[in-house]
């Protein structure tokens, strides 16, 4: 063991290495603070021997000792290099290593929604084939490899998956691949690898004739429920989890704060969704309708229980059955957005108006989804709407 001792009233470290004695003066004075001092030093040189990592000329450069050493000294350097080496190598996680970390550090950005909804797109497709693969062993030409596969995903044997889910299940992926690849220092193999051209789909909106149709054959403790989603272009969560308490009677608004997404109570889509939506006559009179009902409720529309509305349920039993009934097209619910949207539109409102209603920040979606639908007409702001619903229902009431 390293020992302390003093000579000429100068303190020396006595210690044994690879079988010579081997004493090293200093300048420290023989003082209680220099002996702890260099006991330290003692103690660390000796760990460094058991270790096998003690290099003699880093502790005492100028000392002749130093030469005879000098043959272990690069052979403990070469073998710290090779250690290096393979720690750097180690410290590059696998991809399933680095989703865990990733995805710690997303979970407080993203609504739980989304949250879950990337967990269960990476282990669908990503981590099953690249999850044991060290990050920077994963190629680009892997990654076109697998996405090429997955259009011939074997679970699917009816039918290949469509561009829009191959994008879907690589997005997370290479969001995971491009933030390694800067706190590892490797180039991301994503680097040229483009998402798949999404073919453009139309939307299928309702005409007046067809709104007023299904008002008035749907079941009627859901008339209001579908006037206030066909006259507002509400999304389903916004109107889902719509609370009395934003709705404002006397300044004929509803205040949209808010939106339910899987049975919680989140914030809007974005900051662009939380606004104000004019009430028009016959939204007005759903919901003074809907107050005699649901009044003492904290929900607008809601379920024995108070709670919101269940969509999926609601679609199953009330929604597809109707559009059956009456042989109106089938169409996923969300086109009664799209149909107050056009609505708005043929009545000649103003796009920046418009834009407000559906809660996009600028008029670019509006022209770029409903671009056929705009006439050219006198922009108001928003009773050229109010007297083409007013007429469109008076007439059918009439005919009917």
């Amino acid at each position: 063991m390293a020992s302390v001792n003093a000579r000429n009233g100068l303190l020396y470290l006595d210690f044994r290495y690879k079988g010579q004695r081997c004493r090293e003066y200093t300048k420290l004075a023989d003082t209680v603070a220099h002996r702890k001092r260099l006991e330290k030093v003692g103690s660390r040189i000796e760990a460094e021997i058991v270790l096998g990592t003690f290099v003699y000329r880093n502790y005492f450069p100028d000392s002749k000792r130093a030469d005879v050493f000098e043959e272990y000294d690069q052979k403990v350097e070469a073998a710290r290099k090779g250690l290096a080496e393979e720690v750097e190598e180690d410290m590059t996680p696998t991809l399933a290593e680095f989703t865990e970390i990733w995805l710690s550090e997303k979970q407080v950005e993203w609504r739980d929604s989304h949250y879950k909804a990337v967990v269960g797109t990476l282990q669908a497709y990503a981590i099953p084939t690249f999850g044991e693969k060290k990050l920077n062993d994963i190629t680009k030409a892997e990654i076109l490899q697998f996405r090429a596969t997955l259009a011939k995903d074997p679970l699917r044997k009816s039918s290949a998956l469509k561009a829009s889910t191959v994008n879907k299940a690589i997005t997370p992926f290479r969001m995971i691949m491009n933030e390694a690849a800067e706190r590892y220092d490797f180039t991301s193999p994503f680097l040229g690898v483009k998402s798949l051209k999404i073919q453009r789909t139309d939307i299928e909106p309702f005409s007046l004739d067809e709104v007023s149709l299904f008002l008035t054959k749907v079941r009627e403790d859901y008339k209001a429920y579908y006037a206030v989603r066909f006259f507002t272009g509400l999304r389903t969560g916004e109107v889902d989890g719509l609370r009395w308490k934003y709705i404002d009677f006397e300044r004929r608004e509803i205040l949209v704060r808010e939106s339910v997404v899987q049975n919680k109570m989140t914030y809007t889509k974005n900051d662009g969704s939380q606004r104000e939506i004019f009430m028009s006559q016959p939204v007005y009179d759903a919901l003074r309708e809907q107050h005699k009902v649901t009044g003492g409720q904290e929900f607008v529309f809601c379920n024995r229980d108070g709670n919101p509305l269940y969509h999926h349920n609601v679609t199953r039993r009330v929604w597809h059955p109707t559009l059956r009934h009456l042989g109106l097209k089938r169409r996923p619910p969300y086109q009664t957005r799209h149909t107050a949207a056009t609505l708005w539109l043929a009545a000649g409102e103003a796009p920046e108006w418009i834009a407000r209603q559906m809660g996009h920040t600028t008029t670019e979606m509006l022209f770029r989804v409903y671009s056929r639908y705009v006439p050219n007409l006198t922009r108001q702001d928003g009773s050229a709407f109010e007297r083409l619903i007013l007429n469109g229902l008076s007439e059918e009431n009439e005919n009917s």
